[in-house]
C-alpha cells in the first residue's frame, strides 16, 4: 500500500475508465475491483464501488460515488511525451474515445478527467526561460494538441 493514492470520483464508470487508461498508457493496469457490500445512495449492493488502478506508475482509486460531483480542470494528469508520435497517440486515444479537445495541450476524457499531453520540448523551453520560453509559449497559445515541430521552430527563433 502506498502512502498516497489519487482518488478520482466517477458516476458508475470507474472500472471502464481504469480499463481504458490501462490500455492506453504504459506502466498502467487495473488491480482490485471492490463491490458495494450493501445499497448506498447512488447504487446497490454488488455494484462496482471502488477500483484500484495505476496510470503511468501513479496509484489511483476510482470511486463510483454517483452524479453529485463532477471533475473539473482544477485537477489534471500531465503526461510528458518524447515526440509527436507519442503526443498524437495519447491525445487521439483520449479525444477519439468520446473526449474533448481544449487549448494548449489540454483535453478531457469521456469521464470528464482533464489531461495535459505535453511534449518535453515545450517543458524544456519553458524551463529555459528568456526568449526561448516566450517564443515557445506564444506558439503554444494558438494550439489545441501541441505540434512539436512548431514548438521546435519557435525555440530556434
Amino acid at each position: 500500500m502506498n502512502d498516497v493514492t489519487l482518488c478520482l470520483w466517477y458516476d458508475r464508470s470507474a472500472e471502464e475508465a481504469a480499463r481504458f487508461y490501462a490500455r492506453t498508457f504504459p506502466d498502467s493496469h487495473v488491480g482490485a475491483v471492490h463491490r458495494a457490500p450493501s445499497d448506498y445512495p447512488s447504487g446497490k449492493a454488488g455494484d462496482v464501488l471502488v477500483v484500484h488502478f495505476t496510470v503511468l506508475g501513479l496509484p489511483c482509486i476510482g470511486l463510483n460515488g454517483g452524479p453529485g460531483i463532477r471533475p473539473n480542470e482544477a485537477f489534471s494528469f500531465q503526461v510528458a511525451t518524447d515526440d509527436q508520435a507519442q503526443t498524437d497517440r495519447y491525445w487521439n486515444a483520449i479525444v477519439d474515445n468520446g473526449g474533448q479537445e481544449s487549448a494548449c495541450g489540454w483535453c478531457k476524457d469521456r469521464w470528464g478527467i482533464s489531461w495535459q499531453i505535453t511534449p518535453r520540448v515545450l517543458t524544456e523551453a519553458m524551463a529555459a526561460g528568456g526568449d526561448r520560453a516566450r517564443r515557445a509559449f506564444e506558439a503554444m497559445m494558438d494550439m489545441r494538441k501541441i505540434d512539436v515541430a512548431t514548438i521546435e521552430a519557435a525555440v530556434r527563433g
